[in-house]
């Protein structure tokens, strides 16, 4: 299961996670490969996001509002740093409904404007850490106005929050989460084709490894 489900109760998840962890760590040891409805579910038909040429596509698909996708969120980043160059490593905001819906088209707002990079991280801390911005009802000037502290205009920034193009992002990305099996946050997808399956943040990681050397080996074939 992925680790956070939108309505997850977080205690008992952390206390699962913290029994779980040696095992974790025991699973995916060096040269262990990863087992097919253990440590990821193959899709079937299953294709990439956003197929590059090339590449080896890894999606992340999370969530602004989820507390676990903060807490993965310097571990994911310092892993795909050092991904090689033929891996492509693509954010997915899950519209998953509600107070998650804002928050995604933040995400793409950001982007369309230039400003994921420098916000990304930030806006995980102003939800999570400092309550800057509040996890749910956030009117898109609240949003706006965070964006405003990194050079946006609110008015632009809210209005393409609102865009046509945004919403046919998020159409997108809801289908392609259907397809894929998604049911939670945050859940790594290699090439389209496995979704990992895992009970710690190092075991996402390491499994996905795993299975980006089985994608590189099987084209090479």
């Amino acid at each position: 299961m992925p680790l956070s489900l939108p309505a997850l109760n977080r205690v008992v998840l952390a206390a699962v996670l913290f029994v779980l962890a040696p095992f974790a760590a025991l699973a995916q040891s060096p040269g262990n490969v990863p087992v097919a409805g253990v440590d990821y579910v193959e899709i079937a038909g299953g294709e990439p996001f956003a197929a590059a040429p090339g590449k080896i596509e890894v999606v992340e698909v999370f969530g602004y509002t989820c507390i676990h996708c903060a807490h993965f969120e310097p571990l994911v980043s310092a892993w795909k740093a050092g991904l090689p160059d033929d891996v492509s490593f693509v954010p997915v905001p899950a519209p998953f409904g509600g107070y998650w819906v804002p928050y995604a088209q933040a995400f793409h707002a950001a982007q369309e404007l230039g400003l994921l990079d420098r916000t990304h991280a930030a806006m995980f801390r102003a939800l999570h850490e400092t309550g800057s911005l509040p996890i749910a009802n956030a009117t898109a000037a609240e949003i706006a106005g965070f964006y405003a502290g990194y050079g946006a205009d609110p008015g632009q920034f809210a209005k393409a929050m609102a865009s046509d193009a945004t919403a046919a992002k998020l159409e997108r990305a809801r289908g392609f989460l259907r397809r894929s099996g998604v049911e939670g946050t945050p859940t790594l997808i290699v090439a389209g084709r496995y979704r990992v399956t895992a009970d710690s943040f190092q075991e996402l990681l390491d499994i996905a490894g795993a299975l980006i050397e089985r994608e590189r080996a099987r084209r090479r074939r």
